[in-house]
């Protein structure tokens, strides 16, 4: 990528503080930190085992390929000191760092594993995402919550660190729509986009404390924490992005909002 080119997609950052964003701002809630510790199950190189799978006429970026019906649990994958079962009953916890979209106390959980270069989390993020915001999410129906499932190569692991940052002053949401905004506009991955500059200029258009953000990052502060996230969608068995949890149903894929909304409606109905 040339400078220009690099500059131009920089700028057009500018165009993500939207009435979306505010809407982040005023409802994210549930930032925690802790220290988490890491399972020692570790993911291949992601150059080795990335594919491209159709599921119900939807698109996922998986590991190793093939796929499974949406709705089906998937199938747990944990190191050796891990239990199974226990690890995906895991995956439906609330971890300490989960930011929540929404009312904290909203009857149906929906928990997306995603990475920020996948184009098929973007298309969530630009087809559905923003009708279950509507639909449920303002009318205190749902609360979402966004996992880095970060495996798409070191872009996606330094992308998933800032946005981690970003937790650190309330701005996870609005900083998640403007890192997704900004690499579909790009719309290559693992090309150097991605990177400091562009993290440092979004949270300066989301009026961040540059100082404390940028000190963050240089500190490397999450990379645990995205290494535990990552470590612990792989024990449980979540091998593909987007995955999406509506409360205990699975929905596998850039699915269309029908297809969340019966999954939600039916929670809604069980509660």
């Amino acid at each position: 990528m040339n400078e220009e080119h690099k500059k131009e997609e920089i700028a057009e950052t500018e165009e993500i503080i939207s009435a979306d964003a505010k809407f982040s701002d005023e409802v994210e809630l549930g930032n925690r930190t802790a220290s988490v510790a890491k399972p020692n199950d570790k993911f291949l190189p992601a150059s080795i085992l990335i594919a491209a799978v159709m599921i119900s006429g939807s698109v996922l970026y998986a590991l190793g390929g093939g796929g499974r019906t949406a709705g089906t649990p998937p199938a747990p994958s944990a190191g050796d000191n891990v239990d199974p079962t226990v690890a995906q009953a895991a995956l439906l916890e609330l971890r300490p760092r989960d930011t929540i979209l929404g009312d904290p106390n909203a009857p149906v959980t929906l928990i997306e594993y995603g990475d920020y270069q996948c184009p098929f989390c973007g298309r969530f993020f630009t087809q559905t995402e923003p009708l279950i915001k509507e639909a449920y999410v303002k009318t205190n129906k749902v609360r979402m919550i966004y996992r880095e499932l970060a495996f798409l190569g070191p872009e996606s692991v330094e992308t998933a660190k800032a946005a981690e940052c970003a937790k650190d002053q309330s701005k996870f949401w609005a900083y998640h729509d403007a890192l997704f905004t900004a690499e579909i506009k790009d719309g290559a991955e693992n090309n150097g986009n991605l990177n400091k500059e562009l993290f440092v200029k979004i949270a300066k258009d989301l009026k961040m404390n540059v100082g404390d953000f940028t000190s963050c990052l240089d500190a490397n502060k999450y990379a645990d924490e995205v290494t535990a996230v990552t470590d612990a969608a792989r024990a449980g068995g979540i091998n593909a992005t987007p995955m999406t949890f509506v409360d205990k149903e699975l929905v596998q894929g850039a699915q269309p909002f029908a297809v969340f909304k019966t999954a939600i409606d039916k929670a809604l109905e069980a509660q």
